[in-house]
């Protein structure tokens, strides 16, 4: 392939994703995962709002406090933050950028299959299947941090190989700085540093010690950024089943195995892979054996990170259950690089009839992942009460900007908050009693937003609601009593 017809096949490709995302550019947040959605989105408006100091991330559930929230490090939160100073805080902006974050995840795999194969077909063609991976297009325009890590990891993979290649020392310190950058915004994309490590021990009879200290420096100098935000910021993580994993649960041997069967059977070439490239996928496999490619130096180095995306998927089953598609993020290098070298072998090894079918299969794979997607953006099931998203802009003008409000039910903790544009406290399943909301009230709640009955009609409740002053639907708002 010419590096006019690569070109064109890889802008071909974003712009049919842009086409197929374009009506959803606009939309607010709803669908599959909203939760983690509008928690990220509450960072970034916070940052905009408050303070872009990027070591205080803040969320709106946080009562009378400052909300300081550290989970991840908020890079892409803050990076969005800085374009809302430009532009503007609007969706578009968020929404935008996130797209051009999986654009640079689309070139960078081609780099990557590129340095690993040195040929262009092949590298296109993996390319243009991720690209078309359902879960990765319905990804690619929400606010999710774990986008800016598999960019950051993808590109980093691809400069270790190249400067596995050629031993310019540049790529490798800057692979390295982007394995960090992936861990700082998602701390499972540490597998990544197995990479280099592994490399390093296969080389232990190749150079002497002074040069695998060097290289060692090289790889990992910049390791110590995430090892240190994270250290710092886990022990807050008061019962996170990310951290206990495996070890932390209470479920039982029948419903993992579940989760295993679910992921391999349906989520893996379903949401990953699409179905239309889970050929190439499982030729990919029968390819690595028929040529050998399993002698290839590169070959431990990517048996290794697949070694360590197994053990963190084996550890983290119990978190990512059967819904948490986004977790699966590491693994997403491994499966195209398989599917690239299984369409590009299966097309150069059969005859001409056939391989009009492989480009076929190719071909299809924007209509089949937007078949699988297409309902993922609706507005009439946006994944929480509807009256949030239809009513939002009355709800955020019905007090206050600064006030500090309760509001539930929300078991998220987010998605209220982030669609009446408040802070306070939450509350979920029909959990506040007239103690609590006192309390919250001597700590300088002025408002309730209520879409729960049985919490705003409680006889211990009533006593500290002063009036109804709107009501959205299910929503009311209420002005609470502060003269108790």
């Amino acid at each position: 392939m010419n590096p006019s017809t690569r070109n064109l096949v890889l802008v071909m490709s974003m712009l049919i994703s842009i086409f197929m995302h374009y009506e959803h550019l606009n939309k607010d947040l709803v669908s599959i995962h909203v939760w983690r959605q509008t928690q990220t989105q509450s960072t970034i408006n916070n940052f905009y709002e408050e303070d872009m100091n990027i070591l205080r991330p803040t969320r709106n559930d946080r009562g009378n406090t400052d909300g300081l929230f550290r989970m991840e490090f908020p890079l892409m939160q803050w990076s969005v933050a800085a374009l809302y100073k430009v532009f503007g805080k609007k969706i578009i902006i968020t929404r935008v950028y996130m797209l051009c974050v999986g654009f640079m995840s689309v070139i960078g795999l081609y780099f990557l299959l590129f340095s690993l194969f040195g040929n262009t077909t092949l590298a296109v063609m993996g390319a243009w299947a991720f690209n078309f991976s359902p879960s990765f297009y319905y990804y690619t325009i929400n606010p999710l941090p774990d986008n800016l890590a598999l960019s950051c990891a993808i590109w980093g993979i691809g400069l270790f190989f190249h400067w596995h290649k050629n031993q310019n020392k540049i790529y490798l310190i800057i692979s390295g700085l982007l394995f960090s950058l992936a861990a700082l915004c998602k701390l499972p994309f540490i597998i990544y540093f197995s990479i280099p490590a592994s490399y390093i021990l296969m080389s232990w009879k190749t150079y002497n010690i002074k040069k695998l200290v060097s290289i060692s420096f090289q790889a990992f100098v910049f390791a110590s950024l995430p090892i240190l935000w994270y250290l710092t910021v886990i022990p807050q993580w008061h019962g996170n089943v990310i951290v206990t994993g495996f070890f932390g649960h209470s479920t039982s041997i029948t419903q993992l195995l579940d989760y295993y069967q679910h992921n391999l059977i349906s989520t893996m070439p379903e949401l990953l892979l699409n179905y239309g490239a889970l050929l190439f996928f499982l030729a990919g496999f029968y390819f690595l054996v028929k040529r050998k490619a399993f002698k290839n130096s590169s070959f431990i180095p990517i048996l290794s990170l697949s070694i360590a995306a197994l053990a963190y998927y084996f550890y983290e089953a119990v978190a990512i259950e059967k819904v948490h598609d986004y977790y699966l993020f590491p693994f997403y290098p491994l499966l195209f690089i398989l599917v690239g070298y299984g369409a590009f072998h299966l097309f150069h090894s059969t005859t001409k009839a056939y391989r009009y079918f492989y480009i076929f299969l190719l071909a299809i794979l924007p209509i089949t992942c937007y078949l699988r997607m297409q309902e993922r953006w609706d507005t009439e099931s946006p994944g929480f009460n509807p009256d949030l998203f239809t009513y939002k802009h009355e709800l955020r003008d019905a007090v206050p900007g600064d006030a500090l409000v309760v509001a539930g039910n929300d078991h998220s903790r987010f998605i209220f908050f982030y669609y009446i544009d408040k802070k306070g406290w939450g509350f979920q399943d029909e959990q506040l009693s007239g103690e609590e909301l006192n309390h919250m009230i001597q700590n300088g709640a002025k408002y309730l937003y209520s879409d729960s009955r049985l919490i705003d009609e409680n006889a211990d409740i009533q006593p500290f609601l002063e009036e109804l002053i709107q009501e959205n639907g299910s929503i009311k708002v209420f002005k609470l009593k502060t003269d108790q």
